[in-house]
């Protein structure tokens, strides 16, 4: 396997399978290289810069998110990341700041829901883990997700709600980063009370 393709083989087993052009040049590839393999097969291309290597079917959860630090697994789906939901997501869901562009991903998945949030508040609780498919993914963390939940109570589902706060407080929470988080957005006074129930 000549260097080049190595390189690029490298870059796709850490992003579950895909290869965007941004990660390819900063590796000291040049778009000329990355036409010429996808011209001969080594590369598929499957969306506006990114390729995977042929034959090799990327992570999911990856691949909506490639090509924007911007789209942060949120609610429901980064719930099921860590376990405080058993649903498995059928619509996937997205926080991105206020006034970013997100009609371009519409038309291409509309399985996609997206929660538009203030710029100062987009990266809170910001954090990676690896997907059910092994890709890494960017997602909110545990006590950002317990946040939203209150904060948007009356619009997600109550099964939903009591299920991710009942797991969230009988799995090692963290109450001081809980507070810090909820002070943020305003929600503090009523985790208090659930933490006084729950924990």
């Amino acid at each position: 396997m000549n260097a080049t393709i190595a390189v690029l083989k490298t870059i796709a087993d850490a992003n579950g399978g895909i290869v965007t052009t941004e990660e390819a040049l900063q590796a000291g590839t040049n778009r000329v290289t990355l036409k010429r393999y996808a011209d001969k097969g080594v590369l598929t291309r499957i969306a506006r810069g990114q390729y995977t290597m042929t034959g090799f079917v990327p992570d999911e959860f990856t691949l909506l998110q490639s090509g924007s630090e911007n789209l942060v697994y949120s609610y429901g789906s980064a719930m099921y990341f860590w376990g405080l939901s058993d649903r498995t997501p059928h619509i996937f869901e997205f926080s991105v700041p206020q006034g970013y562009n997100t009609s371009r991903i519409k038309e291409r998945d509309p399985n996609i829901r997206f929660h538009y949030v203030k710029g100062s508040l987009h990266g809170i609780g910001k954090t990676t883990c690896r997907s059910p498919q092994g890709g890494n993914v960017i997602l909110y963390d545990r006590e950002r997700c317990i946040c939203d939940l209150v904060r948007d109570r009356n619009a997600i589902d109550k099964q939903l709600f009591t299920h991710g706060l009942k797991i969230y407080f009988a799995s090692k929470p963290n109450p001081r980063k809980l507070l810090k988080y909820g002070k943020q957005f305003g929600v503090d006074d009523k985790l208090r009370t659930y933490m006084e129930v729950l924990m």
